[in-house]
């Protein structure tokens, strides 16, 4: 086990919670160790939202979308009458970074009974909200926003999210068991509900580590990597600025250091930040 793991595993041990497994990729190399025994595939809760940022980022390189586009465009035919017109501000970027209107937590199926939506429609019912302020005022983070977004790839391709990504990301790049929370009508939430291997989660660090390219392949432009980096696109600088970093609901963790050419990803229930070690510790 090498110091560092060594070092956050101690960490993570001693600060309360139940941390699951915790890996590490340095220079490229692997290593995962088991704290607290449990499924292998975890639910990743908000990091799924960087999956999501990568398919829209592979559609981008595609030129089949520009984060500038209005959401009203690309579903022009389903729109309701009596839409408030805040939306015909909304881009995709807006999406991307959670200033496009929605209320603070907006279709979080992690705390609110999808049940209490009254229509398994998902999209309809956003298309029906009245908007909190125009698009590109304020910032109010909420799982609605990359709902849309997975409704948004599937789209332009003709295909669910989950499905577009086995091709071009999961299965290249060795997942193995992967699972994504869906809505009624069979479209991956985007935002949340993404079951996957802890080591696995950390080969999306990985690629963006690498400028998009894994194990020698290519699968996003390095435009893309550097577009989502400085447009916050899910992952923001976090340790006093030596990672990029998104984590999710109740302790999980993915991330990667460029100056340290390491990548951390974490599954737990409730466990302790481990970020402050990560900023301390010295290589």
């Amino acid at each position: 086990m090498s110091d560092f793991l060594e070092y956050l595993t101690a960490e993570a041990s001693k600060s309360g919670g139940s941390f699951y497994r915790i890996t590490e990729i340095c220079h490229g190399v692997p290593e995962t160790v088991t704290i607290t025994p449990a499924n292998a595939c975890q639910n990743s809760y908000s990091v799924a939202k960087a999956f999501t940022v990568t398919a829209i980022g592979m559609l981008w390189d595609d030129g089949l979308l520009q984060t500038d586009e209005r959401v009203v465009d690309i579903f022009a035919d389903l729109l309701p009458d009596g839409m408030d017109d805040a939306w015909q501000e909304m881009t995709l970027h807006h999406l991307l970074t959670h200033t496009c209107g929605f209320p603070w937590g907006y279709l979080d199926i992690d705390a609110v009974d999808p049940n209490s939506f009254g229509t398994d429609d998902y999209l309809s019912y956003l298309f029906k909200t009245k908007l909190s302020y125009k698009p590109g005022t304020d910032f109010s983070y909420s799982d609605a926003a990359f709902y849309v977004l997975s409704r948004v790839v599937s789209r332009k391709i003709g295909r669910k999210m989950d499905d577009f990504l086995w091709e071009r990301l999961f299965y290249p790049m060795g997942f193995r068991e992967v699972s994504w929370s869906c809505c009624p009508q069979g479209y991956p939430m985007g935002a949340t509900g993404l079951y996957i291997y802890t080591d696995d989660m950390a080969k999306l660090g990985e690629l963006y580590l690498r400028g998009g390219v894994y194990n020698g392949r290519r699968l996003i432009s390095e435009a893309w990597v550097e577009t989502a980096k400085d447009r916050g696109y899910e992952f923001h600088r976090i340790c006093d600025g030596r990672a990029y970093g998104k984590g999710g609901a109740f302790g999980q963790m993915l991330l990667f250091m460029p100056g340290d050419d390491r990548v951390v990803a974490w599954h737990s229930y409730g466990g302790g930040d481990l970020l402050p070690a990560i900023t301390a510790f010295k290589s």
